[in-house]
């Protein structure tokens, strides 16, 4: 007999929920976002969207309305009166026997969470370390995919390390971004915020969009090119940026502080514009 087993259940192969059956589980095969509220809005939610509606055309899944997902996430928003909330949500392919040539009658699945935002004042104010790991993602990261092993596995080498991020590496010794973050360097001499340009080796952050934008109103030249791990611990100032902690400055860098070991000014002042930019603070 056809059979499956769950922990130490044995139940009949026919009787398996679709939910054990995803493609996801099997393969990774599907797409996510991430999308938090400020003061019981949500914000940027149009941005994500998009993202997400060109992450599904890059891994050809069929069958989804954009629309349908907006009403989705708003719709359990509302119901779920969470003023500071991190809205997750993915899709995958769908359900079937696991085989890796999806058939074409699947239909996707669709998943979503809404939770309570950690507070994080205390790395805003104090910074974060960070360490360096190989990057051993596949080589579309600019698709928001669920296949992040590679991610996890470079979170947890940071954390046994003591830091709370993990930045990663290529293969010609230059930084992408980091395991869920963008990533930026500032060269306070030369007024500069520094990222790595756009491209198939990262993810295109809606909130490193933002900064990029809002940095000129702190003095800083937005410069997009490639950058070391040497160029980094020698900057004056280090931060990342992702959507459910804003901008997060970096105080060590593998082992090395960064400037005076604090939070840097332009790091500060792009806090603060950006709490302008979301609404939290009076502009």
């Amino acid at each position: 007999m056809q059979l499956a087993m769950i922990q130490d259940k044995i139940i009949p192969y026919e009787e398996l929920e679709p939910v054990y059956l995803d493609r996801g589980t099997f393969f990774g095969d599907g797409v996510y976002e991430v999308v938090r509220s400020y003061n019981g809005r949500i914000f940027a939610l149009e941005k994500h969207l998009q993202r997400f509606a060109r992450s599904i055309k890059e891994v050809q899944i069929e069958g989804i309305d954009i629309e349908d997902v907006r009403s989705r996430v708003e719709t359990a928003f509302d119901h779920a009166s969470i003023a500071d909330a991190k809205i997750y949500f993915h899709v995958t392919r769908g359900s079937a026997t696991r085989n890796h040539g999806p058939t074409a009658e699947l239909k996707p699945n669709f998943f979503l969470t809404i939770t309570q935002l950690d507070d994080n004042k205390g790395k805003k104010t104090n910074g974060i370390k960070v360490s360096t790991y190989p990057d051993l993602r596949w080589k579309r990261c600019d698709i928001k995919s669920l296949n992040l092993l590679p991610n996890v596995m470079a979170r947890m080498d940071a954390e046994k390390k003591g830091c709370q991020e993990a930045i990663l590496i290529d293969d010609n010794g230059d930084i992408t971004e980091g395991s869920a973050s963008a990533f930026f360097m500032i060269l306070a001499a030369e007024k500069k915020l520094v990222t790595r340009q756009l491209g198939k080796e990262i993810l295109p952050s809606i909130t490193r969009e933002i900064i990029e934008n809002i940095a000129p109103k702190v003095g800083l030249t937005v410069v997009e090119h490639k950058m070391t791990p040497f160029q980094a611990k020698n900057a004056d100032e280090l931060t990342i940026a992702v959507s459910t902690q804003d901008v997060v400055g970096v105080v060590e860098f593998d082992g090395q502080m960064i400037g005076d070991g604090k939070v840097g000014q332009y790091t500060k002042k792009l806090m603060l514009e950006f709490e302008k930019f979301v609404g939290k603070t009076t502009p």
